[in-house]
């Protein structure tokens, strides 16, 4: 064992004993006082449910920002009722003035409007179909082009609609 080894090696001078530092003692400046202790017996001291950490909101401080939470959520809620009635408010103020526009024409300028937009369409067909087949000359010709040529046109289609209607 390591206690035999240690016994049977040579033992130290007494030089040696005294040349090691004295372990360093802990001396205590506070005083036994007990008063900074809770008192259980006083009111400062709570206790709390078997389901307090179960509990939906544990603190005062988790009520009050849940609270403001809510108030910001409700602004924000009042802020965007108020933004769609005002947009539906300028929806129809836009289509009053269109239909007060096309009702005042005459019948020379509505049907005026009518041959300018026939020929706008046919004009766009045209220029479309153009590019389209130089796109099929050169075999580049794809759905994708056809698709935004058609969607082009879908969506002139829906603009003259609109203000046909």
């Amino acid at each position: 064992s390591y206690a035999q080894v240690a016994a049977s090696g040579p033992s130290q001078t007494p030089a040696e004993v005294c040349r090691c530092t004295p372990t360093p003692e802990i001396e205590s400046t506070e005083s036994a006082s007990t008063s900074s202790l809770v008192d259980v017996d006083t009111t400062s001291v709570r206790t709390v449910p078997s389901d307090f950490m179960e509990q939906d909101v544990q603190t005062d401080t988790q009520q009050a920002r849940k609270d403001r939470e809510e108030e910001a959520e409700e602004m924000a809620r009042a802020e965007a009722d108020l933004a769609k009635k005002k947009a539906a408010g300028k929806v129809r103020k836009a289509d009053n003035f269109l239909t007060k526009f096309f009702g005042n024409l005459s019948n020379d300028a509505s049907t005026a409007l009518v041959v300018s937009n026939f020929a706008a369409l046919v004009g766009l067909s045209g220029f479309l179909s153009y590019k389209a087949y130089g796109l099929y000359e050169r075999g580049r010709l794809g759905w994708k082009h056809a698709g935004i040529g058609l969607g082009v046109l879908g969506v002139v289609g829906v603009f003259e609609g609109t203000l046909a209607q």
